[in-house]
């Protein structure tokens, strides 16, 4: 039987050998530069192991949501370059620009924004981001010329670096997705007559990178894929050649023989049939193990699957565990990687009612995460 070792009360290993092979094998999949995402604290994996660990595996740039992950990466050693996209209203660019982040703009304030951020040295990079259709952020169809033609004219009197041009599509299907890839292409045109030439053009997340070759455009912006979890309903990380870089773990904190009819956790939602075993987990809702699994959690102990027994609260759970040998201090692996027989995100997802992308995100902060490299 696995033991965790003494005082160990919850963890969460983050294998960054994993991660560093996963951007290795969708680079040579997709033969294309990769963007990885490390947004949202590297999808709850650490921001910056996972960026050191994707830029390790041939990344060349790295993607967050805002500018404070973009600085909280430049603070933690990362020199690569790194592009930000989401701003709030009115957004400062200074401190940005003078950390060499590149911007994503997805209006013609924010581009003038960008250009007053900009030295007498030192232009901002940006990337010019699009709407194709997902009626999100991104400058609008109506919009593109008179974006594109401001945006040349500063990177003329040296006030920019137009170094790309991006969208997203929506993953609903292959036809929809080739509608926004053609929308794309459209803007891309639109910049090119008014001068515009940059570097890259990426469209395709993980999704679409793996799916849709024609999205690839030579750049693809890699997210959920580079720490091993599959952006499909109908395939696996194996599947993909991908291995998750996170397990999820806790020692058995208890462990109780109860007899027929016993009550367990709040509301009594689960009733033991017979005389049976209860074994306490000691990972609850408050360090992102979703509620809305209770009653159907998967749970690796000693090389059984259980389910979790009842409701889920804040900081703990409980798996009935039948007449099996099991202890204080044993093992307990809610998921990691599917091929080692534990369970994976995606079961946890299944039993929430959502997805593997949120599953590994909403591990909160109370979960230590130990790197090791398999």
């Amino acid at each position: 039987m696995s033991r965790l070792p003494a005082g160990i009360l919850r963890e969460a290993t983050i294998d960054v050998g994993a991660i560093a092979a996963n951007v290795r094998h969708l680079r040579r999949l997709t033969e294309s530069e990769v963007i990885a995402v490390v947004k949202a604290d590297g999808y709850g994996h650490g921001a910056v192991r996972s960026a050191a660990a994707a830029l390790e595996g041939g990344a060349s740039r790295l993607g967050v949501a805002d500018i404070g992950e973009a600085l909280a990466l430049r603070r933690g050693g990362i020199s690569a370059p790194i592009l930000a996209w989401l701003h709030a209203p009115g957004a400062n660019f200074h401190e940005a620009a003078g950390a060499g982040i590149e911007l994503g703009i997805s209006s013609f304030d924010q581009l003038l924004q960008a250009g007053a951020a900009a030295s007498v040295d030192r232009p901002v990079g940006v990337h010019l981001k699009l709407e194709t259709g997902l009626g999100r952020n991104g400058i609008a169809p109506e919009d593109w010329r008179v974006v594109a033609a401001e945006a040349a004219r500063l990177e003329r009197i040296g006030k920019l670096r137009v170094i790309g041009l991006f969208s997203h599509v929506s993953n609903t299907s292959a036809d929809d997705d080739r509608a926004a890839l053609q929308r794309f292409e459209e803007g891309v045109a639109v910049a090119a007559s008014v001068g515009l030439a940059p570097q890259l053009r990426h469209i395709a997340a993980s999704n679409a990178a793996i799916d849709l070759p024609e999205a690839r455009l030579g750049c693809v912006r890699l997210g959920v894929s580079i720490y091993g979890l599959s952006p499909f309903d109908d395939r696996d990380s194996g599947d993909l050649g991908l291995r998750p870089a996170m397990t999820l773990r806790a020692p058995v904190a208890a462990v109780r023989r109860v007899p027929a009819d016993h009550g367990v956790s709040y509301g009594y939602t689960y009733r033991t049939e017979g005389e049976t075993t209860l074994a306490l987990i000691p990972l609850g809702y408050a360090d992102g193990v979703p509620r809305h699994a209770s009653g159907g959690g998967p749970v690796w102990i000693g090389g059984t699957l259980f389910r979790v027994a009842g409701r889920i609260a804040m900081d703990q759970f409980v798996v009935d565990v039948g007449d099996q040998p099991v202890s204080v201090g044993d093992e307990a692996v809610l998921f990691g990687d599917p091929t080692l027989g534990v369970p994976s995100a995606k079961d946890w997802a299944d039993a929430a009612g959502t997805i593997n992308y949120e599953i590994v995100t909403r591990i909160g902060p109370r979960v230590p995460r130990r790197q090791v490299s398999a």
